[in-house]
């Protein structure tokens, strides 16, 4: 009993000496008379512009006793079609204030038979879908709604290995978060399904649920749209990937005016000229491309 008091003000001085410490430790406001560096003034002008893109797939449901008259008729079972609601959630940028252009993922809308798109003041509305090209992994969606502030896009073509970048989004569905990194490469390709590749790589943390938002520079502009991940765990490992902003500077511009993408082409199909093909055409040349084939007119 008499050790009570003594372990007591032990407890009070060892409070005491903590918040003393972490007094002492704590960061001053601004150094030399200047303020803390900080994003949050860039951050401010940028956030408006990102959104979050919530999408619904009505997937019809098909058994083959459900589809079997005998097998309805005595289970009282209702002759109409079963239907599962899929729900998928990502995330955009408005590039458009006047129109209500919000460019995105395609894989974020691709199917979707609803699309709703949430700004950062908490206002949904319907989308619409202008346009989508797959071969990228672009969409580009309008809203119908007054106030919105367009992210401006930089030339992407000018970013270099090391440049500082911030990443904004709605991973997981949990509302609009922020994540800063470096430019880790450029011109990352290899991926499936995508005809056009040339990925920014970046270490800012990205996750299910940031497909479409914005990677932008210190200066708060546009340089990418995040759409990719490699990971072995589903979850962040610092690799992600965005679509440079001078590609999507283009997709879009060609969706506001066509709803598709029109790209030329030279008409014909090459191949890569290796040995083996070399040899069969009696070459001594394996440097250069064959023409494989020629699109008629």
């Amino acid at each position: 009993m008499h050790n009570a008091p003594k372990a007591l003000h032990f407890v009070v001085l060892a409070q005491g000496l903590l918040i003393s410490t972490l007094a002492v430790a704590a960061l001053p406001p601004a150094i030399g008379g200047e303020p803390l560096p900080s994003l949050a003034p860039v951050l401010e002008r940028v956030t408006p512009s990102v959104v979050n893109v919530y999408t619904q797939t009505r997937v019809r449901i098909r058994s083959p006793l459900l589809d079997d008259p005998f097998f309805r008729r005595f289970f009282n079972v209702p002759d109409q079609p079963r239907e599962r609601v899929s729900q998928s959630l990502g995330s955009g940028v408005i590039v458009d204030a006047d129109e209500g252009y919000v460019l995105t993922n395609n894989h974020v809308i691709e199917g979707a038979d609803d699309i709703s798109v949430t700004l950062s003041d908490g206002r949904s509305f319907t989308a619409e879908v202008i346009g989508t090209d797959p071969d990228t992994d672009l969409a580009m969606v309008r809203i119908k709604a007054d106030g919105l502030h367009a992210l401006p896009l930089a030339d992407s073509s000018l970013l270099r290995v090391g440049d500082f970048v911030v990443a904004v989004g709605n991973p997981f569905g949990l509302g609009q978060t922020v994540t800063s990194g470096i430019v880790s490469a450029l011109g990352r390709a290899g991926f499936r399904g995508l005809e056009f590749q040339n990925f920014i790589q970046t270490d800012a943390s990205i996750n299910p649920g940031n497909s479409g938002g914005a990677l932008v520079n210190l200066r708060g502009e546009l340089v990418g749209i995040n759409s990719a991940i490699f990971t072995p765990s589903a979850g962040n490992v610092g690799i992600g990937f965005a679509i440079p902003s001078v590609m999507a500077r283009y997709v879009l511009e060609q969706l506001a005016q066509y709803g598709e993408v029109r790209r030329g082409t030279l008409g014909i199909y090459v191949q890569d000229l290796t040995e083996d093909l070399a040899a069969a055409l009696g070459s001594g040349d394996i440097h250069g491309a064959l023409v494989a084939e020629v699109v008629e007119r």
